[in-house]
């Protein structure tokens, strides 16, 4: 019916043609009720009919037109019909269309003049004494059938905007998961760089000090390769942990270990200077103030981490760094400087060409994801400073 709407108001004008041409030989007035048979309709109301019929062809393309000329044929037929023939049932389904394809005041202002036109000429101009129950049941049907067309209305409007609703809803489900999976694919992407970085460096750091000094100092070099077998170790280690992140939940291999924090600070301060960094540690965070977050924990320990592999990859040669940890009210602030020893390098920035400051920019979007922020740049009067301010809240 959707895919040939002409075709089906054909079929219904035919069906409405039928049932107005049957209607006309019924007399309302018999003995017992509606006989048929008794009276005939004229010619006239035939081809009224007729044409009433027809223009109900087109009620979905021009209804507003049709509501036009049914009204007009069933004037015609109110006046000058004698028996009166139901041509008023065009008019009763054109009004229908109308009130299902527009909105209820339209609906309303259109039906009440229909209705008040149709029943006011037939009480006072048809050949029917103006209380005839002819008259009554025009403004009876036509009553109806605005009131059916705003229901149908009504309804196609309130099922269309559960669809449209449920339709959004699922293309919001489906962004919000492709959200997740983008935030989640980023959060492994920043750990596995820290880690990787990391220990990498400091491997490449100590393998050269092996090569180095491995002829004419053969016990500092055994120490040099001890010190990559560790940070090889660790390494393996929190790769292994990271990538355990993503098994599946309930899986019992996956990894239960904590995540790296400034409780192991001394521990990763002490890699670099096994590698010929000396670093100096300032923290002062109240006790009192009782743990803080594991968020804000990690995300510390990582910009350490990555800013102390940034000055041990692009300072100079006997360069040193500060670290300080301090909680200033609602956060805690993160400071790592370096004085660029000799000949240092610029450490890139996250806007320079691919494969240079993924962790520069790690370390700010780690910041941003806890609401606070991350500051690298150079140093007035040489070397470099990171600056990270951590919300614990």
């Amino acid at each position: 019916m959707r895919a040939h709407p002409l075709a089906t108001d054909a079929v219904l004008a035919f069906g409405a043609f039928v049932a107005m041409v049957v209607g006309s030989f019924a007399d309302p007035h018999g003995p017992h009720g509606p006989t048929f048979g008794t009276r005939t309709p004229e010619p006239f109301s035939l081809l009224l009919m007729l044409l009433g019929a027809a223009a109900l062809v087109f009620r979905r393309r021009q209804p507003r037109a049709v509501l036009a000329v049914t009204c007009g044929l069933s004037l015609l037929e109110l006046t000058t019909g004698e028996p009166r023939a139901p041509v008023a049932m065009c008019t009763v389904i054109a009004l229908y269309t109308v009130a299902a394809r527009t909105d209820r005041p339209t609906t309303w202002r259109i039906g009440l003049l229909t209705m008040a036109g149709l029943t006011g000429v037939a009480m006072l101009a048809g050949p029917l004494p103006w209380y005839a129950q002819e008259n009554i049941g025009i403004f009876a049907w036509t009553g109806m059938a605005a009131a059916a067309g705003d229901a149908v209305r009504s309804r196609r409007a309130f099922v269309d905007a559960i669809r449209e609703r449920a339709e959004r809803a699922e293309r919001t489900r489906d962004e919000e998961a492709r959200r997740r999976v983008a935030e989640e694919r980023l959060r492994i992407a920043r750990d596995l760089h820290d880690v990787v970085a990391h220990h990498i460096a400091l491997v490449n750091v100590q393998a050269g000090v092996a090569a180095h000094v491995m002829d004419k100092r053969p016990d500092q070099a055994k120490e040099a390769l001890a010190h990559v077998r560790d940070a090889s170790r660790s390494a393996l280690n929190e790769l292994r942990a990271t990538v355990g992140l993503l098994r599946q939940s309930g899986d019992p291999e996956a990894p239960t270990e904590p995540a790296p924090g400034l409780g192991v600070l001394d521990e990763l301060v002490d890699t670099f200077r096994h590698a010929g960094l000396p670093v100096e540690v300032i923290v002062q965070l109240d006790g009192a103030a009782g743990p803080l977050p594991a968020a804000v924990d990690l995300a510390a320990y990582r910009v350490i981490q990555e800013a102390l592999t940034n000055v041990r990859k692009h300072a100079g040669a006997g360069a040193k760094a500060e670290v300080s940890v301090v909680r200033v009210g609602p956060s805690v602030e993160v400071t790592v400087l370096d004085d660029g020893g000799e000949a240092a390098d610029v450490a890139p920035e996250p806007t320079d060409p691919p494969g240079g400051g993924h962790g520069l920019l790690g370390m700010r979007e780690r910041t941003g994801a806890l609401g606070g922020t991350c500051f690298a740049g150079p140093r007035y009067g040489g070397g470099y400073r990171v600056h990270a301010t951590l919300p614990l809240t």
